[in-house]
């Protein structure tokens, strides 16, 4: 089976695991040593299960705890060029640079990291599969290309971004510069984008949803349900919030019968 979970998602520090097989990856580190040692227990994991830690890009709610824990466990991290270059990595002990769109297989894991429009020096998301069933980890994009809507259609689960609410944006506390880059179509996707983003992937293949990444000062759950809804309708057992305190718990994709783990 591919099951999922993750520590934390939102600018406070972001990091999802995902396991299939006997293979078990984190997809950023946003957190000190400690407090992902304390999450990932809280998962039933220890440092010393992870096959892997993949990165998405530099910013420090994504980057900040990986060089340490992959140094203190001898972690391969992977990552991008231009997310090595940024300076902000430094000191993994086993590192594989990818371009974007070159395939991956880590273990019992098939992965595709595809390149996202965001403020980062070359920013990628993931989509992984196992056993016939794939993920898409979709998170810090600030526009829909059809780039993205290609390569994450037809995925059985989902971990989307739903960062911000405009109106709150604007009504906010943030300086207006930090606002514009929030906002840009390098920031990160608002509530209607991402439903907007959903409706052309499309829902029918679903069996999980889950929706990340949502700003604390800008946004809150009631008003991503409403725009999610628009979509999905109200009330869908598929749907699971994502808490930047906890993150969510494990999902499971139960295998395709007689399918083997290449991607979809």
């Amino acid at each position: 089976m591919l099951r999922f979970a993750s520590l934390g998602s939102g600018s406070k520090g972001n990091a999802t695991v995902v396991s299939g097989g006997t293979t078990t990856v984190l997809i950023d580190c946003g957190f000190s040593v400690r407090e992902t040692r304390r999450r990932l227990a809280l998962l039933g994991l220890a440092p010393e299960d992870l096959s892997a830690i993949l990165v998405t890009h530099e910013h420090s709610d994504h980057s900040a705890g990986v060089s340490r824990l992959a140094r203190q466990w001898n972690i391969p991290v992977y990552l991008t060029h231009g997310t090595l270059r940024s300076g902000r990595l430094e000191g993994c002990p086993q590192v594989t640079c990818f371009n974007s769109e070159e395939r991956l297989q880590i273990g019992d894991l098939s992965i595709e990291p595809v390149a996202v429009p965001h403020d980062a020096r070359e920013p990628c998301q993931y989509r992984l599969a196992h056993a016939g069933r794939s993920l898409g980890v979709l998170t810090d994009l600030g526009s829909i290309t059809s780039h993205v809507v290609e390569r994450f259609r037809g995925c059985d689960a989902l971990v989307l971004e739903f960062n911000h609410d405009l109106d709150m944006l604007w009504a906010g506390s943030y300086p207006p510069s930090l606002k514009q880059r929030v906002a840009s179509d390098w920031g990160h996707l608002n509530n209607h984008q991402a439903a907007e983003l959903l409706r052309q992937l499309g829902t029918e293949t679903l069996q999980h949803l889950v929706v990340a990444h949502i700003s604390e000062q800008n946004n809150c759950p009631q008003r991503a349900a409403a725009a999610l809804e628009t979509v999905m309708g109200a009330g869908d057992q598929r749907v699971v919030f994502a808490a930047q305190n906890a993150g969510f718990d494990w999902l499971t994709l139960a295998a395709v019968p007689g399918q083997g783990e290449a991607l979809q």
